[in-house]
């Protein structure tokens, strides 16, 4: 009986730690979001500072997001960077950091929400505080971003 009850905690350990391992990388994303974010998005709909960015403009950004490493395009100037994910806290975390272009070695915090083919991120431009709220308020340098697959 001691063998079998050995076994046994030895199994339930092996598959906690078999868990762990699928559940977090090395920045701790979970597997799901961080395959499911990954493709081409474009804005459907944009908030900075509490205003409505007109379509004429959402319609010259493009974002790709591939395992870590985003690039976006505003017309044909780009903007490279990395970002990780926080799935695990109770507003999903991401950082976006630049590495190429006009937001070179600024980090932003942000927060996302991954529904299908829609992804939601409110990014703090000033790069200060996580946004607490999917919002942008006057005032505020908060960029609210609704991006569909394409």
């Amino acid at each position: 009986m001691k063998k079998v009850r050995a076994g046994f905690n030895s199994l339930i350990v092996a598959i906690l730690c078999a868990g762990c391992a699928t559940m977090f990388t090395g920045s701790r994303e979970v597997p799901s979001d961080a395959k499911a974010i990954q493709g081409n998005w474009r804005p459907a709909k944009a908030v900075l500072s509490g205003e409505p960015m007109a379509d004429a403009v959402l319609k010259i950004i493009s974002l790709k997001m591939d395992d870590g490493r985003y690039e976006v395009f505003v017309g044909g100037n780009p903007d490279r960077g990395t970002y990780t994910l926080d799935p695990a806290t109770e507003l999903k975390a991401m950082n976006v950091t630049g590495t190429e272009g006009p937001n070179v070695g600024k980090t932003f915090p942000a927060i996302y929400e991954l529904n299908g083919d829609t992804l939601r991120i409110c990014y703090d431009l000033s790069g200060v505080n996580r946004p607490a709220e999917f919002k942008s308020m006057a005032g505020t340098k908060l960029y609210l971003v609704t991006y569909n697959r394409y």
